[in-house]
């Protein structure tokens, strides 16, 4: 059984940091391409951050430069560290893997910026 659990939300004041986890199991990790996905209330769900199994990274205009995705292969897990974190980058944080067509969702960690 494949589960992706999200952990690390929480409510911050704008400027703060934030680092998320995502811990996977029932995959081959290593060979899985990871991403967190962000869905603000009222908004479609859309990619903050991808890492790629060799490494590789991409992320969405809004977030680069304050925002670093991770991955270490030997714990299954993915992070998402936040920095300087805006009112707008509010939402439900979801962790998926992706191998070819295949993906999985983890139930999301809610994040809440204040300003």
């Amino acid at each position: 059984q494949v589960q992706l659990v999200e952990s690390g939300g929480g409510l911050v004041q704008a400027g703060g940091s934030l680092r998320l986890s995502c811990v996977a199991s029932g995959i081959i990790f290593s060979t899985n391409a990871m991403g967190w996905y962000r869905q603000a209330p009222g908004k479609q769900r859309e990619l903050v951050a991808g890492i790629r199994s060799g490494g590789s990274t991409n992320y969405a205009d809004s977030v680069k430069g304050r925002f670093t995705i991770s991955r270490d292969n030997a714990k299954n897990t993915v992070y998402l560290q936040m920095n300087s974190l805006k009112p707008e980058d509010t939402g439900v944080y979801y962790c998926n893997s992706e191998w070819g067509y295949i993906h999985y969702w983890g139930k999301g960690t809610l994040v809440t910026v204040s300003s």
